[in-house]
């Protein structure tokens, strides 16, 4: 399989987990780094899908997701409908900043995987390391390295690392319905 890189050299899912774990610590810097990343190496579209998710899977409140599809529809109203179209980018600029600064809470999530499907987590293969990220880009963090990226799985992540690790770093948090299964 071959692997998708960006624009400086990164690995797509790597920049991919990345943005979306510093959003889940609310850092705007780095999450917002990443996001243009994404966009500038030509996956305007994936930003998009990315951030929507984000919204409905760790962003406390009913409106979130809502607010984030409309700064999409701006920035497609901006690039007369096309994502391919090197404009508007600074409606994804926002969204980061407001999933950032969103409480957040995984209640979505845990649902799915800890409710419906907590039998049925999958294992998966690990695989050989990945390509190292040039010293002149920003480093990909620690934490983007889990169970859904290839690196995390050699270093031994499991869903349980996860979902205690991405519990424990929602800033700013909000109590979640499904805490009670997120005890070690």
């Amino acid at each position: 399989m071959e692997m998708k890189s960006t624009v400086k050299g990164y690995e797509f899912f790597e920049v991919s987990s990345a943005m979306q774990k510093a959003i889940r610590r609310n850092d705007p810097k780095l999450a917002g780094y990443f996001a243009l990343e994404l966009y500038h190496s030509g996956y305007a579209q994936y930003v998009w899908k990315r951030l929507l998710t984000v919204s409905a899977e760790d962003c406390y409140g009913e409106t979130i997701t809502t607010e984030i599809y409309n700064l999409f529809r701006s920035f497609m109203l901006i690039n007369d409908g096309r994502p391919d179209l090197d404009k508007g980018r600074i409606f994804i600029s926002k969204a980061v900043i407001i999933l950032c600064r969103t409480p957040k809470c995984r209640d979505t999530d845990h649902l799915q995987n800890l409710i419906y499907d907590r039998n049925n987590v999958p294992k998966k293969e690990i695989e050989e390391i990945l390509q190292a990220v040039r010293e002149e880009n920003l480093p990909i963090p620690e934490y983007a390295y889990d169970v859904h990226t290839k690196k995390g799985r050699y270093m031994g992540k499991t869903k349980k690392d996860f979902f205690l690790e991405e519990n424990q770093a929602l800033k700013p948090s909000v109590t979640g319905l499904f805490g009670d299964y997120l005890k070690d």
